[in-house]
């Protein structure tokens, strides 16, 4: 049976530094039947220089001052990770240094995010497998080598809960070059829980990653797509969220499978729909069986259509009246050799 499959209502930043909008997204991947909501925790001072130089001049680093201006508190998180529970889910945020760390574990994160942009950043992986939390890492930007060397980074480090993203690192990504096959290697060269960061804007790729075994999934939500924001762009709407959370769900029970090839359901069926082997008109006892003698035909009977070839050539040993059953008693029992 496949595992169920986790979904992740990625929130990022597009809280635009307003806990209210925080708490609207919140409420957008519980309606739309996210397994858990998480955000983006940047804190510029720990992921961007303040400043760059050009032309021999120290320049202020627009991004920078962006992100500290869509920053929330540290003290508004924990309302915002409660308003999260109360709907159902659990709360996490990608988190970028060891300042993040510490909030995840102030807010009893149910699992730490890393980026695929820190799948190469050593320290910061030996730090969150210290925590003794399960890492969620994203593996876009990186050759199947360095998804290698992190996970030995993480686990020589004492961490043994880590789920690996597949993730295609563009914005939107086209689902033709999502290359959602990679999703298999994964699995198959680590062992490991592994799942989609899905950038792309359908469930199609989604679809086809639960199919290969991915069990978390991670998409982008917002309230409008046309907002102001690094991320509303390439996001599910409400609607269009729902819609694929749906899918994906029906893709998961569409893989579970029964201890058997045939349900009960589908075996009331077998019992309607089978043939079976009739004659065609009155036979005597002592009739040689030819097929002109037989019917094959519902509803079903104590022989198949496969055992016609075991009656030919044999004789009756009692008369048949039109449209009566064969059984192997009527020709002395079952073919030998």
């Amino acid at each position: 049976m496949t595992d169920a499959v986790h979904i992740i209502a990625e929130a990022g930043t597009n809280h635009g530094g307003d806990p209210a909008v925080g708490r609207q997204l919140i409420d957008i991947a519980a309606d739309g039947g996210a397994d858990s909501v998480k955000f983006q925790v940047i804190y510029p001072e720990g992921l961007y220089l303040p400043a760059t130089w050009q032309d021999g001049e120290l320049v202020d680093n627009e991004v920078f001052a962006i992100r500290r201006a869509a920053m929330l508190d540290d003290a508004e998180w924990p309302g915002l990770a409660a308003h999260a529970r109360q709907r159902g889910l659990g709360f996490s945020a990608s988190v970028f240094d060891d300042r993040g760390l510490d909030l995840l574990d102030e807010l009893d994160a149910d699992y730490v995010k890393l980026a695929s942009t820190d799948l190469n950043n050593h320290g910061l992986l030996r730090a969150a497998a210290a925590r003794g939390r399960r890492v969620v890492l994203s593996t876009g930007l990186s050759s199947l080598a360095e998804v290698h060397d992190a996970v030995e980074v993480f686990t020589a480090a004492g961490g043994d809960d880590l789920v690996l993203l597949h993730c295609v690192s563009i914005y939107p990504a086209p689902v033709e070059r999502a290359n959602v096959g990679f999703v298999e290697v994964l699995r198959r060269e680590f062992g490991l829980p592994v799942g989609f960061s899905d950038h792309t804007e359908s469930s199609v790729a989604a679809v086809a990653a639960v199919a290969l075994g991915a069990t978390w999934l991670e998409k982008h939500i917002t309230f409008d797509r046309g907002a102001e924001g690094f991320d509303h762009v390439y996001a599910a709407e409400p609607d269009t969220f729902a819609a694929y959370v749906a899918d994906v769900r029906a893709a998961s029970a569409a893989l579970a499978g029964t201890d058997g090839k045939v349900s009960d359901d589908e075996a009331s069926v077998r019992d309607r729909a089978r043939r079976s082997v009739y004659a065609a008109t009155d036979l005597d006892a002592g009739h040689v069986l030819g097929a002109e003698d037989l019917l094959v035909v519902r509803p079903p009977g104590p022989l198949d259509p496969g055992d016609v070839d075991g009656l030919l050539g044999r004789p009756l040993e009692r008369p048949l009246r039109r449209y009566e059953a064969l059984d192997w008693q009527a020709v002395g029992g079952e073919p030998t050799g």
